[in-house]
């Protein structure tokens, strides 16, 4: 996590660059509530859609809670139940990736003389590259969904995070908290089914695959236009 505060730091000493990057996050959230808009109508599905965005895709600032995440890393085993500290450390290493690929990104956007949005992120997406990172990326997202699935299993979990609630706050973990105990209700309900959560997570991995694939084709345009209706 002192990476992720590392280059924050950077990037707020550089107001252009914080710019940037609040723009590339802002596109990316926009494109996956686009691509989503099935799953956040579904009455069955929308709970979880709405966390996947909130929590991992959104631009929301993240900060608070991964500064918590590292004063407790150390200590993290001592703090939280076992079953969720692998959750914890995933959502870590999720942040890290995410902001290294966003800075990256921005820097690629705030050099490039393109005027349409959807043909600058395109540019910036391709000259990042980084294929491996952005396939690891959806792997840890639908890990994290999986992982949380598993946890609403557990009984006597959603318990024990409860009586946590106040001693996390006193702590100063109340945003750590609070994504967990999100994340739990989120797929709580869905796991009743124990079909939803893979066709969820399904879902989620075959749209994201074929975004992934579209935007490193040889040929611009076809990217490029399924940006720009994302983006409408």
């Amino acid at each position: 996590m002192s990476r992720v505060a590392e280059l924050r730091a950077g990037a707020r000493q550089h107001p252009e660059l914080c710019r940037a990057v609040s723009t590339i996050k802002a596109l990316q959230a926009k494109r996956f509530t686009s691509a989503y808009q099935d799953l956040l109508a579904d009455p069955q599905y929308s709970t979880c859609a709405r966390f996947f965005l909130t929590e991992l895709y959104s631009e929301k600032d993240y900060s608070e809670r991964d500064a918590q995440f590292a004063r407790i890393a150390g200590a993290l085993e001592l703090t939280f139940p076992e079953p969720v500290v692998g959750v914890a450390v995933s959502l870590a290493h999720l942040h890290r990736v995410t902001e290294e690929l966003d800075q990256a990104m921005a820097r690629c956007w705030m050099g490039s003389t393109e005027r349409c949005q959807a043909a600058r992120y395109l540019e910036a997406w391709r000259a990042v590259g980084q294929r491996p990172q952005r396939e690891w990326q959806l792997a840890t997202v639908l890990a994290i969904g999986q992982a949380l699935s598993d946890l609403t299993r557990k009984r006597g979990l959603r318990l024990m995070l409860k009586m946590m609630r106040r001693p996390a706050e006193f702590a100063g973990l109340g945003a750590l908290q609070t994504f967990l105990e999100t994340g739990f209700d989120s797929f709580g309900s869905l796991a009743k089914d124990p079909h939803a959560v893979a066709a969820f997570l399904k879902t989620i991995e075959s749209r994201e695959s074929v975004w992934i694939n579209k935007l490193f084709l040889s040929n611009p345009s076809e990217g490029q236009k399924d940006l720009s209706n994302a983006w409408v």
